[in-house]
């Protein structure tokens, strides 16, 4: 193992104005889960994701369980997700006691196949066998094709959830990622494009869906002069401070997506051309009005015409202090999912098999990325 400085795969770029945000919590002693940064944080990530609710929560994942709660899963209930995908999108269907199904992705984005979904939920209804819920999550900063996906939860009034952890930046037709389905949810935790340490948003145009999340999500203590409760609730709430910190993330959140943008440019410039290296292929219009983030740049290594695979090549930069990561294992190869059903699956095990998560960090200099580039090329005899 080198001794070399460690490059992470996509650690947080803190500026200028983070702390200043959190000094003015503890000058106000504003340190108490409620408070003004809390109320502007969801106030501005409301504006620019062009939403009216918004409730900032300690995680997406607690974001993502309050939202099917309120979209009335109950257990028992089926709820179909995509499979291609970390854990958190999965797990909240499991608290709820509901049965998850897994959804293979497309070849053209890597998301929810919208004619799998379209065929499978029109199946469902024949047999009176419909999902409580979809989960379609916007895989690596790129939003799924949600036209027809709205389109066939509509037909069939099966609520829709839009898992946008990792697309905060990102654009479809016009509309930035969360503003699809009854809700949506966002994810802060440390290795997001912005990042307050942890924390998540749940966002939907549905105020009494909101109204009944907050509650939820504050212990749903009723109003009473004393500790009442007429419902279970949860300790989701995000602090004061940390909103603090995520209002300065805020402000650069265009300047981290343009630079991770550039990131991804210079890899496939770099890397484009060695035999068997293919990227996560982009939907981006020319236009702008549908762009991906680029959270992360992944590529596929073939096996039949690169001459060493994904791992050997994960192997190479673990041993000069370089973390990269297999593409997300899907969630119906998981252990704690053995036997669950899944619709499709070979696309996503074939993107697991060969896939590579290469360090995307916005801070990364030049220098960063050609030593992992350099690497690379060494490893394949370039």
């Amino acid at each position: 193992m080198t001794d070399r400085p460690r490059l992470y795969l996509s650690p947080p770029h803190i500026g200028d104005h983070e702390l200043a945000l959190v000094k003015e919590a503890f000058a106000t002693n504003w340190i108490a889960p409620i408070g003004p940064h809390l109320e502007a944080f969801e106030a501005e990530v409301s504006s620019l994701v062009g939403i009216r609710h918004t409730l900032a929560l300690v995680s997406g994942t607690a974001a993502l369980h309050l939202a099917l709660q309120l979209s009335g899963v109950r257990p028992g209930d089926e709820v179909w997700c995509s499979t291609l995908t970390f854990a958190g999108s999965a797990n909240p269907i499991a608290y709820l006691g509901a049965t998850p199904v897994f959804i293979d992705c497309e070849e053209h984005s890597w998301n929810c196949d919208p004619g799998l979904l379209a065929q499978a939920l029109d199946d469902a209804a024949r047999h009176s066998r419909l999902p409580k819920a979809v989960v379609v999550v916007d895989l690596y900063g790129q939003c799924a094709d949600y036209e027809p996906i709205v389109a066939a939860c509509s037909r069939h009034g099966v609520a829709l959830i839009e898992d946008a952890a990792e697309a905060l930046g990102a654009r479809y037709r016009g509309k930035s990622a969360g503003s699809f389905g009854r809700a949506a949810i966002f994810s802060f935790n440390g290795n997001k494009i912005i990042t307050c340490s942890g924390g998540g948003m749940l966002v939907s145009d549905d105020v009494e869906l909101i109204r009944h999340a907050r509650h939820l999500s504050t212990q749903a203590r009723d109003p009473a002069p004393w500790y009442q409760h007429s419902e279970i609730g949860y300790n989701y709430r995000l602090s004061n401070v940390l909103a603090g910190i995520a209002r300065g993330q805020l402000r650069v959140l265009e300047d981290r997506v343009l630079a991770r943008r550039r990131i991804n440019r210079m890899y496939q410039d770099q890397l484009g051309a060695l035999p068997g290296i293919t990227f996560m292929p982009m939907t981006d219009s020319s236009d702008g009005t549908t762009r991906s983030s680029r959270w992360l740049t992944v590529i596929q290594v073939d096996p039949a015409l690169s001459p060493v695979t994904a791992e050997e090549l994960r192997l190479v930069l673990t041993e000069d202090n370089v973390e990269a990561r297999p593409v997300w294992k899907p969630m119906h190869l998981q252990p704690v999912f053995a036997g669950t059903r899944v619709i499709g699956g070979s696309v996503s095990e074939r993107l697991f098999a060969n896939g590579l998560c290469l360090p995307s960090g916005s801070a990364m200099s030049n220098a960063d990325i050609e030593r992992v580039v350099g690497l690379i090329q060494r490893k394949m005899g370039y």
